[in-house]
């Protein structure tokens, strides 16, 4: 019996703590050999090809039942998932994570989603790999970066998903929010929802634009959840900018702003969309899917060691999480809802085979 990735993807959903290549020739009976699961991750090569061709009959399905006012989203981010005792190498090293304000050591990798009402798939995923030597200039010490920045990763992504979906908006963070990605959004006939740092400055007419008469957003007064019609430096089409003011878990208050080119839209649409990063009725968004691939499909929990093999792992992970999203279709049950099921038949079975034991 040899593994697959059938059968490799199933025992990352199945398992609940490291997996290992003698666990799951254990799980077999050793029918699998542990050299046949090492063998299996060391001469695979998945990547973002075969992340596509399993999403993409679900995208189908979902197209084919989607209505006539509803449409998709795409939804770009990246997340590193720590590995601080792994060693370091190309892929594990460290990344800054924007979303702690820290350098953490780990992989940092990059995901575009398609959500509809009732979905959330992968489409494209990037590992960021630092292979690329540079010194620095003031202390003469060589460091790696990688070959493209997660922008220019993201750009090609949007490339190769102008002939794969069909979508009205790309959302991202303010990490995302380049003059460079908005021209590439655009250029592809779509629209965008991003958001923006306070200090993003803006002119709040053609003419202004042309004058050189810009002002930071922090500095502007926004009309009570209406929005601001604005010109950003680069872009010579008007874009409208909200600000949305909401309370922190601490009582103090925050502020977040959005902007989007699409200039027909009110204050509560723009909201609306953009929360859909989040979720929408029956559709996860960006981090439940971050959340979902590191607790359910076992994304951190393999001690593999050699790039090719960890690599491997981390597809086959991004593999098991549209097989979760495939089983939610099917069942109307959620990727956590669905694994603490898996959890309460494990222990029904241990309980049993401890009773047999016992007796």
């Amino acid at each position: 019996m040899n593994c697959t990735l059938d059968i490799y993807t199933d025992y990352l959903i199945s398992s609940t703590g490291q997996t290992t290549a003698t666990g799951l020739s254990g799980l077999y009976g050793g029918q699998i050999s542990h050299d046949q699961v090492t063998r299996f991750l060391t001469y695979s090569y998945f990547d973002s090809t075969d992340v596509w061709l399993q999403s993409k009959p679900l995208i189908r399905q979902a197209e084919a039942k989607r209505k006539k006012e509803d449409f998709a989203v795409l939804i770009v981010d990246d997340s590193v998932l720590e590995k601080p005792h792994t060693d370091q190498n190309a892929m594990v090293c460290y990344h800054w994570d924007h979303s702690s304000g820290r350098s953490v050591k780990g992989v940092n990798f990059l995901s575009l989603l398609c959500q509809n009402e009732q979905i959330s798939l992968p489409i494209a995923v990037q590992l960021i790999e630092k292979t690329q030597p540079h010194i620095d200039k003031k202390t003469g010490k060589t460091s790696f970066k990688c070959k493209l920045t997660k922008n220019q990763y993201l750009r090609q992504m949007l490339q190769v998903a102008q002939n794969q979906v069909a979508y009205k908006y790309l959302l991202a963070d303010n990490w995302y929010d380049s003059a460079e990605n908005m021209q590439a959004v655009l250029g592809l006939k779509h629209d965008f929802i991003f958001a923006l740092e306070s200090s993003r400055t803006v002119a709040l007419s053609e003419q202004g634009r042309h004058k050189g008469q810009f002002f930071s957003l922090d500095s502007l007064d926004f009309p009570d959840k209406k929005v601001l019609e604005v010109y950003l430096r680069s872009l010579k089409v008007p874009v409208l900018v909200i600000k949305q003011i909401f309370t922190n878990k601490d009582g103090s208050q925050g502020f977040l702003y959005l902007v989007t080119s699409d200039t027909g839209l009110d204050y509560g649409q723009i909201t609306a969309i953009y929360q859909r990063r989040w979720k929408t009725e029956r559709a996860g968004g960006v981090e439940e899917y971050h959340k979902s691939l590191k607790q359910n499909a076992s994304m951190g929990k393999s001690p593999t060691k050699t790039p090719d093999t960890q690599a491997n792992h981390y597809f086959a992970s991004v593999l098991a999480y549209i097989k979760l999203e495939a089983l939610k279709i099917k069942l109307c049950l959620g990727h956590f809802a669905l694994k603490a099921r898996l959890y309460q038949v494990g222990l029904k079975a241990m309980q049993n085979q401890l009773n047999l034991i016992a007796a």
